[in-house]
């Protein structure tokens, strides 16, 4: 554990249907790994190979997991595996926001996995219930449950206005993935 402790950590959650909600949470990691602070970093539903990976393998301070296969899915696709791994890293966040580790815990697109049955609310709010008082905790993803954006102490809801997206332009290495 870093000796930069914050007094009181808070839930925090990145939500809405524009882009950079990832980005926000690895920029907290990185900012915060400035200060000497540790971050954990869940990622649900996503097991593919991403750029934040390759530049974090090897960082002291933000361990980065994934809990999820390698081609994404489609709400009627899931399987009892998808539920059993989103379960297993739900686990796993848990052990590392308890484990007295880590200043900050990232719960990457948790959102998503509770909209596609992957994980419960209740399961979500019940580790909430669980965080330590200083321990700040961050959950992403569109369509953020209304029972969790209660409970958040700050919400963001990224917005798109515009994107070239929509002109037919696909992720780029390095700034999409």
């Amino acid at each position: 554990m870093s000796d930069k402790r914050l007094s009181k950590g808070y839930v925090q959650v990145y939500t809405g249907d524009g882009k950079g909600k990832t980005t926000a949470a690895l920029g907290l990691a990185l900012r915060a790994s400035g200060h000497g602070m540790r971050t954990y970093i869940g990622q649900f539903m996503k097991g593919q190979q991403y750029g934040e990976l390759d530049a974090l393998r090897d960082h002291s301070y933000v361990t980065i997991e994934q809990y999820g296969d390698v081609r994404c899915i489609r709400r009627e696709e899931v399987t009892p595996e998808h539920v059993a791994q989103a379960r297993r890293g739900l686990e796993r966040a848990r052990g590392a926001m308890l484990s007295g580790r880590y200043d900050i815990v990232v719960l990457d697109e948790v959102n998503v996995a509770i909209w596609f049955g992957l994980l419960t609310v209740e399961e979500v709010l019940a580790l909430l219930d669980e965080k330590p008082e200083d321990v700040e905790l961050v959950l992403t993803g569109r369509r953020a449950p209304e029972a969790l954006i209660e409970r958040a102490d700050l919400v963001t809801e990224m917005r798109e206005v515009k994107h070239y997206y929509r002109q037919g332009v696909v992720a780029r290495p390095g700034i999409e993935r």
